[in-house]
């Protein structure tokens, strides 16, 4: 599929969540579940230092008994998250979630500032309309209606 990401981002919207390394993980869950997102970025001075994930909490929170109420998201928050060009397709951007095993991909712009944060839930969802879209002008075609 040849959508630039960009393209994506423009229906979807842009907006990008974040938290500083310094806030709970209690703070950063109820961030994530109020605006019904999974992942939150960590930005530090305008630096993106790291991605907070809800599997980051069950593997890295629950699952050694840390007390998320006083644990810092820069103590178990996945560092360095890869990022991919507001240019890159659709199909490119499935390849690297699936390969590297992401849900979530920080997309850059120009000068590689961040301009979005999409999904796998995002792509699949592009990509199931893409199709429907494709499937209906066939029937039409298909049945003389077009």
């Amino acid at each position: 599929m040849q959508t630039p990401l960009s393209q994506i981002l423009e229906k979807k919207g842009a907006e990008i969540f974040d938290v500083t390394s310094a806030t709970t993980v209690t703070d950063a869950v109820r961030n994530m579940n109020s605006h019904g997102i999974g992942c939150l970025l960590v930005i530090d001075e305008g630096r993106t230092v790291g991605i907070f994930t809800e599997r980051d909490v069950l593997t890295r929170v629950i699952e050694p008994g840390r007390d998320p109420s006083t644990t810092p998201v820069g103590e178990v928050m996945s560092k360095d998250p890869v990022s991919i060009d507001h240019e890159a397709t659709l199909e490119e951007a499935m390849a690297v979630m699936r390969t590297r095993r992401f849900r979530h991909l920080a997309v850059t712009g120009a000068g590689g500032k961040l301009c979005g944060m999409l999904s796998i839930n995002d792509l699949t969802g592009w990509l199931v309309e893409d199709r429907q879209h494709e499937i209906d002008q066939l029937v039409n075609y298909i049945s003389g209606s077009y």
